[in-house]
């Protein structure tokens, strides 16, 4: 029983911890886009890529 007397605060700070960095990651711009990186993937390059010398 007195476990609970550690846990319930350290719970509480953890709880505090992830608000502070959610609240953080958004005031900073985290998510203020989420669809342009996952599309950049299947985009073409416009450039050729570099031949390779023969030696």
């Amino acid at each position: 029983m007195n476990v609970l007397y550690i846990l319930i605060p350290l719970a509480l700070l953890l709880l505090a911890g992830a608000v502070w960095a959610f609240f953080w990651a958004v005031s900073s711009g985290q998510f203020d886009d989420l669809d342009t990186p996952a599309m950049r993937v299947i985009l073409d390059d416009d450039k050729k890529p570099p031949e390779a010398e023969d030696s």
